[in-house]
């Protein structure tokens, strides 16, 4: 008992520690329910160590995101910032075991006042809750507190589709050889840093193929070269078009270096997304009467002409570089317009042939034979 009158209770750890119990108490009695239950914790495994949650927040983060080495150097720098602009103001200062469900939804909640993309929001959010959830595998916290926290909905834009037409007509607003690169977005449904990083290396002559193993991003400033987003390498079937534009272009432009790029810039590294933007795709889109219409439309496109040709969603998605087939169907894929027409004169069609036609489509309606009359109710 504490001079107060208060007991105190302290008891061993798994790892041999002796610590006291995070509170004091007004009775004997629960301080030795307090003990039973610890000892029931530790006894289930599920005992946390109250002493290792009182370090902030903010120290907690700077040791997760030393851990994060292995994610690509564009997306650590969006942790980074996240952490910086956004997760520390609110929530840095407190001690990692006290962060509670409440407190996560009140910060949620301000972004959202403030402002906020859904977006921004969402990735704040899923960001602290990989934090709080490393946290609890460490023993610092029971419970990961990001759990059953409402988000803000995310919108649903729907991809722009284009016709080939349209590609074409960008195309030709285009100079050589940015309108190959056009094609290899549309025909190749290839992402704009993917192009960006197509090498000598990258191009199968034998095959008609091209390999798709690297991609550009732009990371503060700077331009990195790393894997693809999914990190894996894929191999397209380029129309033969196309390919026989792609292979002229090497002979004639590209340097004769295995890693020379396909696209370089002035001194031969890849292109900037930001200068490229300005000044060779908007004034193509716009010379070309079209509206707003994005590299990345030129993908999502790519995938509704392979389902619209016969292909599937899981052959859409194989050439987009998708490991599921409903990343291509939720964000891509798309009906062509104009088909519905064609679908409802395909279905007649199937109406009209000889083995449909013998139907006769009054008994068809009415679900009889020619004596269904003698089975309705007398009036």
């Amino acid at each position: 008992m504490l001079p107060s009158g208060r007991f105190q209770v302290r008891y061993p750890t798994p790892d041999g520690r002796v610590i006291p119990a995070p509170n004091t108490f007004r009775t004997k009695t629960d301080a030795a329910r307090f003990l039973t239950n610890v000892e029931a914790d530790q006894q289930r495994g599920r005992w946390v160590d109250h002493t290792l949650g009182r370090g902030t927040l903010a120290e907690w983060a700077g040791r997760y995101l030393a851990t994060t080495t292995h994610l690509k150097p564009k997306t650590r720098q969006g942790y980074d910032s996240l952490t910086r602009t956004l997760i520390l103001p609110a929530l840095g200062q407190m001690p990692v075991g006290s962060v509670r469900p409440i407190h996560v939804r009140e910060w949620v909640s301000s972004m959202t006042a403030r402002g906020l993309s859904s977006s921004r929001v969402r990735q704040a959010y899923l960001l602290l809750s990989q934090m709080m959830a490393a946290a609890e595998e460490s023993g610092m916290v029971g419970v990961n507190p990001c759990r059953g926290i409402p988000l803000p909905r995310l919108p649903e834009p729907e991809p722009h589709i284009v016709t080939p037409a349209q590609v074409a007509a960008i195309a030709a607003e285009i100079r050589p050889p940015y309108d190959l690169f056009v094609n290899l977005l549309a025909y190749g449904g290839l992402r704009i840093g993917e192009a960006f990083a197509l090498r000598r290396t990258s191009v199968d002559e034998l095959g008609r193929r091209l390999i798709v193993r690297e991609s550009v991003a732009d990371v503060n400033g700077r331009r990195i070269v790393g894997t693809t987003k999914s990190h894996q390498q894929r191999t397209l079937t380029l129309p033969a078009t196309v390919f026989a534009a792609l292979t002229e272009h090497l002979y004639e432009t590209v340097p004769a270096a295995e890693a020379a790029f396909i696209f370089p810039n002035t001194v031969g590294g890849p292109l900037d997304y930001t200068n490229f933007m300005r000044t060779v795709w908007r004034p193509a889109v716009k010379a070309a009467g079209l509206m707003v219409v994005t590299p990345h439309d030129l993908r999502a496109s790519c995938a509704s002409w392979v389902v619209d040709a016969g292909g599937s969603v899981m052959d859409a998605g194989a050439r987009l570089g998708h490991a599921k087939g409903t990343v291509t169907t939720r964000h891509y894929a798309r009906a062509i317009q104009g088909r519905d027409v064609e679908v409802a004169e395909r279905l007649d069609a199937h109406l009209q042939a000889p083995e449909t036609a013998l139907i006769n489509p009054v008994r068809a309606r009415s679900g009889h034979g020619d004596d269904a009359g003698d089975l309705r109710v007398a009036p």
